[in-house]
Parts: C-alpha cells; sequence; structure tokens
C-alpha cells in the first residue's frame, strides 16, 4: 500500500512539476484576455494541461475564498491513501458537530447518518457529483483519524504541489473564513488529481446510484447540475471531461474544467464569478477560443536557410548554409515565435558535399520544445586544394599544349629552312 501511495504522487507529482516550472519561466507568451469577465475582480487561470503551459491569467495569484473546490484535495488525498474504495466506512459519533455544523449552514449532504455504512467510492461520488459536504467529512475522518489531522495532510499536500498561496481550513469548503487559494495553486491540484484515472472518471459522471446501506433501505440516483456536461443544455460541449463547481456566498462561483480535443487538453479554473449563467457562459468562451486559436502548424521547412557555419580552406565562400533535413510542425497558436538551439561545430573544412550532416537545431515554440532535426547542406563547397589543382592542372595542359603548338611551329620553320638549303645546293 505504501508503495502504491508513492507511486502515485510521484506520478502527480511529474504532471504538476510542468505547471509549475511553467509558470516560473520568462518570456512565454500570456494570450490577452480574448472575453470580458462579469467582473474585473474574478480570477481566471486557463492552462495546457499537457504541458503546463499558462494561457490566460486573470488574478491568477490572488487569494480568494474557493467553496467546494476544496474537495479536490479531499478526494486527491484518499485516492493517495491507498486504501481499498469498495472497502466500507461507518460514520462515527465523533462527527455529530460536524454533521450538525455543515446543517447549519445549508450546505449540500448525501444525507448520512451516524453509524451508517457505507463505501468510499460512494463517497467519492457524492462528493465530486454533487458536492454532498457530509461525504467529505466522512472521507477526511477515515484518512486522517480526525478531521483536524485532515486538514494538516491537506495543506501539507499543497506545498508538496507548490502551492504557495493556500490554506485549509476545512475539508468540504463550506466554512469559508481561512478557507482560500488561488486560481494557479488550484491548477496544480487539478493537475495531480488529473493524473489519477478513478479521479477523472468520477469527476466526469453526471450521475450514479448510490446503493441501500445498514440505514437506507432503497438505492437512489445522484445527478449533477453541471451544465458543460449536460446534453440538454445550451452550455454543454463535448469536449469537457470533467468538472468541479462550488459556491458559497463569499466565494462566489466557483469551478475547475478539463477539456480535451484532438488529443489536446486543457484545464480552467475560474474563481468568484456572479452567476451559474456567467460561470458556464466564460467556461464555454475561453475553451472554444483554445481549440479554435491553436492548433497543429507547419514549423520548419526544408528550403528555408535556418543557420550558417563558418567553412575554412574555401576562399570563395566563408560559410556553410544549413537547412532542416526534415519538415517540423508543432501545436500552439499563430503568434508564437519559433525560436532554436543549435549543436554545431565552430566551424567546417572545404570540402563540403551536398547533403552533408553538419549538426543539429532543436525546434522550440514559444519557448516549448517541439523536436530536434538534423542540418544539412544543399550544395557543394570545394576546397582551396581542390580549386588550386584544377587551376593547376589547367594551367600545365594549357602550357603544354601552348608549348606543343610551339614544338610544332619551330618544326615545321625548321624544316622549310633544311628545304631551302637543299635547293641551292642543287644549283
Amino acid at each position: 500500500m505504501f508503495k502504491n501511495t508513492i507511486f502515485r504522487r510521484m506520478t502527480a507529482l511529474v504532471l504538476t512539476l510542468a505547471l509549475a516550472a511553467a509558470a516560473a519561466l520568462p518570456g512565454l507568451a500570456v494570450y490577452p484576455m480574448p472575453i470580458q469577465t462579469a467582473s474585473e475582480t474574478e480570477a481566471v487561470y486557463l492552462f495546457n494541461a499537457d504541458t503546463g503551459k499558462t494561457i490566460l491569467n486573470q488574478n491568477a495569484d490572488q487569494q480568494q475564498y474557493v467553496a467546494s473546490l476544496t474537495k479536490l484535495m479531499t478526494a486527491l488525498l484518499l485516492l493517495e491513501s491507498g486504501k481499498d474504495l469498495n472497502g466500507e466506512v461507518t460514520v462515527p459519533t465523533a462527527l455529530t458537530q460536524e454533521f450538525r455544523d455543515i446543517q447549519n449552514a445549508n450546505g449540500t449532504t448525501m444525507g448520512l447518518r451516524i453509524g451508517e455504512t457505507v463505501r468510499r467510492i460512494d463517497l467519492l461520488n457524492a462528493m465530486l457529483i454533487v458536492s454532498a459536504n457530509d461525504a467529505a467529512s466522512v472521507i477526511a475522518y477515515d484518512v486522517g483519524g480526525s478531521v483536524l489531522d485532515f486538514v494538516k495532510q491537506m495543506n501539507a499536500r499543497a506545498q508538496e504541489l507548490g502551492c504557495t498561496g493556500t490554506n485549509f481550513t476545512c475539508a468540504h469548503g463550506l466554512f469559508d473564513y481561512g478557507n482560500v487559494s488561488t486560481a494557479q495553486d488550484l491548477a496544480k491540484i487539478a493537475a495531480a488529481c488529473a493524473a489519477n484515472q478513478t479521479f477523472a472518471q468520477v469527476a466526469g459522471t453526471a450521475s450514479y446510484v448510490l446503493p441501500a446501506t445498514n440505514l437506507r433501505k432503497a438505492e437512489h440516483t445522484i445527478s449533477s447540475s453541471n451544465s458543460l456536461m449536460n446534453s440538454e443544455s445550451a452550455n454543454y460541449r463535448e469536449y469537457v471531461r470533467w468538472v468541479k463547481g462550488g459556491f458559497t456566498t463569499l466565494a462566489g462561483r466557483c469551478i475547475v474544467a478539463f477539456a480535451e480535443k484532438d488529443g489536446h487538453t486543457y484545464g480552467l479554473v475560474i474563481l468568484g464569478c456572479d452567476t451559474p449563467d456567467h460561470l458556464f457562459a466564460e467556461c464555454d468562451d475561453l475553451f472554444d477560443w483554445a481549440f479554435a486559436s491553436f492548433a497543429d502548424r507547419p514549423l520548419v521547412d526544408t528550403q528555408t536557410e535556418i543557420t550558417t557555419v563558418a567553412l575554412t580552406k574555401c576562399r570563395t565562400e566563408p560559410t556553410v548554409a544549413l537547412y532542416a533535413a526534415a519538415p517540423v510542425s508543432g501545436y500552439g497558436h499563430a503568434d508564437d515565435i519559433v525560436t532554436y538551439s543549435f549543436d554545431l561545430p565552430e566551424s567546417i573544412a572545404a570540402t563540403v558535399k551536398s547533403g552533408s550532416v553538419v549538426g543539429t537545431a532543436t525546434v522550440y515554440l514559444d519557448g516549448d520544445e517541439v523536436g530536434t532535426v538534423d542540418l544539412v547542406t544543399h550544395r557543394e563547397y570545394v576546397s582551396d586544394f581542390r580549386t588550386d589543382m584544377k587551376a593547376t592542372v589547367l594551367l600545365l595542359c594549357a602550357l603544354l599544349f601552348i608549348l606543343a603548338a610551339l614544338t610544332a611551329v619551330t618544326l615545321a620553320a625548321g624544316g622549310n629552312s633544311l628545304n631551302l638549303k637543299r635547293r641551292k645546293r642543287r644549283r
């Protein structure tokens, strides 16, 4: 069980490190907000969940109340605990006051009662699908030994994930005061959750049948009120994979959603929106913009000179022009800039034949590595030795020709002179 917990945490860490690293790197584009949010105080954070790259950022580093988005961390700790999800938990008497506080705050519940025995998987579904606060409290007690100790685990895990503006005070988010985070921190927590297949499956479920228990004799169905995944809603988007929403008077309308299309995944966090209609419309608009604005496009062709390298032993050409040996494509925005890093010799000596591989170029799109390609020549660069030798041979040939011609002329002239002398003697 311990090994499974470590493995799951490491898997989530790898995915969240990309998000943390991308947020820290300078020079990467954060694009202008394509929409006007319902209020300027809303926090919005849209990121590429495959690379961790920040796409849109509005107030994303400002602490805000996060309501039931708190349950993301509660679910994550349950899934990382290694506990058997099909195992049963009995609601302890120690949660009596906790349940009263939830009831007094008019919090949503799955109707649990003290002494009721329920499976962990049912608690997880109720917590994520209908945001059952009592389910979150039972999970906290089961995993942490007490709600207070579980909250300590929540904050410790947040620090492990690189969260700097997060402080949890409860397992469900119903009690606002002191229970805060940032949109950017919640993106890191959500990325860790998304790495777990069970979480993604449960959070992406629209309805679920809760079985009968020792205190509830009949099964009953719970259903999500999330419009993004309701096929009968105007806000429905087929590409949305999972959603967790939240609301309290202080927090406003909050949401974390993941969407995937054509092999590319985006995560979105919105905090402090005013109405459900505005919240879901903003999600639709931002996801629609992302999938319309980013696409696979050609970055490098084989006919455009990429760089040069110094050429020695050739007086006629100071450098060798280099081209990509194969085309390179990448996924990005139309305005993203293509840059390179090179692995090349300082110089190369002639003769260099056409098609020679001289080095490599690593291609980046807006700072993100796309791939590496060989750099080749498109023509031959001849050395001075060959050029000089050719010239020497031609010169020798010319001299020999001239010498031969002179010899022939001389011989011809000499022959005529002998003939004249013979004629004189005969006279």
